[in-house]
C-alpha cells in the first residue's frame, strides 16, 4: 500500500521558506584559529616593525662632553648617515653579486633533481629523495663550520687541493660561502618544486605520449612550464634569503680574514648595533627591508609579465 501528496501540499512545502543557518558560530570557529597566528604575528613581526622604524628616527644627543646622553627625534639624520656608509653598500653590491651567480645554480639543480624524482626512469626514488633533502636537515652553523674545515688548508684532509687554491681567499671566499648556501637549500627548493610536479594530473603525461613526446620532451614542454610558478616563489624566496645572509659569514670569518664584520648587509646591521648604535642599525635594517621588498616585488611582477607577453 503507498501513500500519494496531494500536489497542493507538496507545492506549499516547496514554497514554505527555509530557516536560514545562522553563520555566526562558522565566523567564531575561524576567528579563534586564526587567533594564535595573528597575535603571534602582531607581537613578533608587525611591532617589531614599527619599533624599528621608530628608533630609526631618534639620535642621541648630549649636552657637553661629558653630558647625559638622551634619545630625541632626529628626522632622516640616521638614513643621511646609512646612504653615506660605502661598506654598507658595498656589501649591498656583493651579495646581489652572489644572488645573481647562486640562486640560478641553485634553482636550476633543485629543478634537475625534482625532474629526476618525477622521472620513471630514476630507481631507488626513495634514497635519492633522502639523499638530496637531507642537507637542508643540517644546521647552517654547522654546515659553515664543516665546509669550512674542509677548505681551511690546515684542517682539511684535502690539502694537495686546498694548499694550492685558497677557497677562504678575498677571490674565492664569497663563492666558497655560496657552495655552503646551496648545498644547504638546494633540497628545500627541490621538495618545494617535486610537490608541485606531483600535483600534475596523469592524464597530461598520458596525451603527450601517444603524441609520440619522449621523458625529455614531455620535461621541456609539459612539466617545466606548469611549475614555473613553484620556481619563481622559490626565487623569491632566494633572494631574499641572500640578502639576509648572516649565519653561514659570520662563522667563515673564523676561517678567513676575508670575510670582515660588514661582509654582508646583516653583517653591518650586527657589527653596528654591537658598537653599541642601535638606531643607525635600526636604519640600516629599515634600508635593507625596503630593498629585498623592492627587488623581490619586482622580480615577482617582471616574472608575470613575462608569463603574459
Amino acid at each position: 500500500m503507498t501513500t500519494t501528496v496531494p500536489a497542493r501540499a507538496r507545492a506549499e512545502r516547496a514554497s514554505a521558506p527555509r530557516p536560514r543557518r545562522s553563520r555566526v558560530p562558522f565566523k567564531g570557529a575561524i576567528a579563534t584559529l586564526l587567533a594564535p597566528f595573528a597575535v603571534l604575528f602582531l607581537l613578533f613581526y608587525v611591532l617589531p616593525i614599527i619599533f624599528a622604524i621608530g628608533q630609526s628616527l631618534l639620535v642621541v644627543r648630549r649636552e657637553g662632553t661629558f653630558g647625559k646622553a638622551e634619545l630625541v627625534f632626529g628626522g632622516l639624520a640616521q638614513y643621511a648617515l646609512v646612504f653615506q656608509d660605502e661598506a654598507f653598500w658595498t656589501s649591498m653590491l656583493r651579495m646581489l653579486t652572489f644572488g645573481v651567480v647562486q640562486v640560478p645554480v641553485m634553482l636550476g639543480l633543485a629543478l634537475v633533481f625534482a625532474l629526476l624524482l618525477d622521472s620513471p626512469l630514476l630507481k631507488g626514488k626513495r634514497f635519492f629523495r633522502l639523499a638530496f633533502f637531507v642537507p637542508y636537515a643540517v644546521p647552517g652553523v654547522i654546515a659553515a663550520i664543516m665546509w669550512g674545515s674542509l677548505f681551511s688548508p690546515n684542517l682539511s684532509p684535502f690539502t694537495a687541493l686546498t694548499k694550492n687554491v685558497d677557497f677562504l681567499g678575498a677571490d674565492l671566499v664569497l663563492w666558497s660561502i655560496a657552495n655552503v648556501v646551496t648545498w644547504v637549500y638546494v633540497g628545500y627548493n627541490m621538495l618545494i618544486i617535486y610537490s608541485s610536479l606531483l600535483s600534475i594530473p596523469s592524464e597530461i603525461y598520458e596525451a603527450a605520449r601517444l603524441d609520440g613526446a619522449g621523458q625529455f620532451r614531455i620535461a621541456w614542454s609539459i612539466k617545466i612550464p606548469l611549475v614555473r610558478p613553484a620556481i619563481v616563489m622559490t626565487a623569491i624566496f632566494s633572494i631574499i634569503g641572500t640578502l639576509q645572509l648572516l649565519a653561514e659569514p659570520q662563522v667563515f670569518r673564523s676561517f678567513s680574514s676575508a670575510v670582515t664584520s660588514t661582509f654582508t648587509p646583516n653583517m653591518t646591521v650586527y657589527a653596528t648595533a654591537s658598537i653599541p648604535n642601535a638606531n643607525l642599525a635600526a636604519a640600516f635594517s629599515v634600508v635593507l627591508a625596503v630593498t629585498t621588498f623592492v627587488l623581490s616585488f619586482g622580480f615577482m611582477k617582471w616574472m608575470q609579465k613575462k608569463g603574459n607577453a
